[in-house]
C-alpha cells in the first residue's frame, strides 16, 4: 500500500546535505563542532545549504583596557594569538587605556552581541559604578565567557629609598601629613582602593598620582618622581633588576618568586587583593557562540606558552566557566557595593 508523502518532511537530498555538514564539523573536533552550531542560520539549525554554517567567519576584536606593552597587554596578546588558532580566525587586540581600566565597557555596551567584540574585564569595572557615575553596568551589559587569572599586587619604592617596610611608610605618612606621594594605575583601581583603606585604618593622608599604565608608573617610581608605587606584578622586571624594592604583596600567601617579601595580611593589615579578571562580550550573546569562544579561550589559557607567560608576572591560570564566572562577577559586584557604602563613597 502506497504511503502518502508528508508535505512537511524535509527533502531527502537537503537532509543528507545537512547531516553531512554536521558530521564533518563533529569530526573536526569539539571547537569546530560548536562553531558549526554557533551560527543561528547554520547547518545545525536546518536553515538551508546556502546559509552561513559556522562562527567565526571574520576576525574578532579583543579590547584590552590597558596600555600596550604592559604585563596584562602582553599576556592578553599571546592568549588572543593562541585562541585564534583554535577558532580559525585572528583575534585582534586593541587597546583603550585610561579611567582605571574601565574604558572597554562603553564599547561593549554599544557593540552587537554577535561574538566579534570581546573585552578583558578587570576588577575595577566592578567597583567604578559604586563610586562614580557611569552609563554602563558590568553585569547588565556583559555576557561572561571565562575567568582567566588574577594578578599579584605589591607596594614598591625606589631601591635607594629610606622606606624599607610598610611600617616605615605608615610612620612617615603620619609624621608628614600630605607629603607621601603614591603612584597607582588609576583612580578607583584596586591599588588605589587598598591605599585608601590603609590610610583610613592608620589615620594618614597622601597625594595620589594616577598613571595610565604600569611601565610609565614604575619608571616614575624608580626615578624618584614619586615616593611609592602600588600596582600589579608588571613591577617584576624592575624588582628583579634591583631598580625597585618590593615592600609587601597583597596576595593570600607569599610568592615563590619573592619568598622573603611579606604579605599585607601577615603584617596584620588584614588585606588580601588579587583582582581576578576574565573575558566578556556584549549582553545577549547566543549560547552557542559563547560556547565556541569559551572552548577556544579555555584551550588557549591552558596552553604551556600562555602559562609560562603568566608565570613571568607571578600569575597562574584561574579558570571559571561562563556560569561560574558570571556568578563570581555578581558576588564581587555586590561586595564592592557594600565596601563603597561602608567607606561612605557615592557616585559623583
Amino acid at each position: 500500500m502506497a504511503m502518502s508523502k508528508d508535505p512537511h518532511a524535509p527533502h531527502a537530498p537537503h537532509r543528507r546535505q545537512l547531516l553531512r555538514a554536521l558530521a564533518a564539523a563533529v569530526a573536526a573536533g569539539p571547537v569546530a563542532a560548536l562553531a558549526a552550531r554557533a551560527q543561528p542560520g547554520g547547518a545545525a539549525s536546518g536553515a538551508g545549504a546556502g546559509a552561513e554554517t559556522r562562527f567565526p567567519l571574520r576576525p574578532i576584536t579583543l579590547w584590552v583596557p590597558w596600555p600596550a606593552g604592559g604585563a596584562t597587554d602582553l599576556t592578553m596578546r599571546l592568549l588572543a594569538e593562541l585562541a585564534g588558532r583554535h577558532l580559525g580566525q585572528k583575534v585582534v587586540v586593541e587597546n583603550r587605556a585610561g579611567a582605571g581600566g574601565t574604558l572597554a565597557m562603553p564599547i561593549l555596551q554599544q557593540a552587537a552581541p554577535d561574538g566579534y567584540t570581546l573585552a578583558q574585564l578587570p576588577y575595577p569595572a566592578l567597583r567604578a559604578p559604586h563610586i562614580q557615575r557611569v552609563l554602563w553596568d558590568p553585569i547588565r551589559d556583559t555576557t561572561p565567557i571565562l575567568q582567566i587569572s588574577g594578578v599579584t599586587f605589591g607596594m614598591v619604592v625606589p631601591a635607594g629609598s629610606t622606606l624599607r617596610s610598610v611600617a616605615d611608610v605608615i610612620a612617615f605618612a603620619r609624621a608628614n601629613p600630605g607629603d607621601l606621594t603614591v603612584a597607582t594605575n588609576g583612580a578607583g583601581t584596586t591599588p588605589h582602593a587598598v591605599m585608601d583603606e590603609l590610610a583610613a585604618r592608620h589615620g594618614f593622608s597622601y597625594i595620589h598620582v594616577p598613571y595610565k599604565g604600569t611601565s610609565e608608573q614604575m619608571l616614575a617610581v624608580a626615578s624618584g618622581q614619586v615616593m611609592l608605587g602600588i600596582n600589579s606584578n608588571g613591577f617584576a622586571p624592575f624588582v628583579d633588576s634591583g631598580r625597585l624594592r618590593l615592600l609587601a604583596i597583597f596576595a593570600e600567601h607569599r610568592t615563590r618568586r619573592w619568598p622573603n617579601v611579606p604579605t599585607l595580611k601577615e603584617l596584620g593589615h588584614g588585606i588580601v587583593a588579587t583582582s581576578p579578571y576574565g573575558l566578556v562580550g556584549p549582553s545577549g550573546m547566543a549560547p552557542a557562540v559563547v560556547a565556541t569562544l569559551h572552548e577556544a579561550f579555555r584551550a588557549a589559557m591552558h596552553d604551556p606558552a600562555h602559562v609560562a607567560e603568566l608565570a613571568k608576572y607571578d600569575q597562574e591560570p584561574d579558570y571559571l566557566g561562563p556560569a561560574d564566572y558570571g556568578r563570581s562577577l555578581r558576588e564581587s559586584y555586590a561586595a564592592e557595593k557594600r565596601a563603597a557604602e561602608r567607606l561612605g563613597l557615592r557616585p559623583s
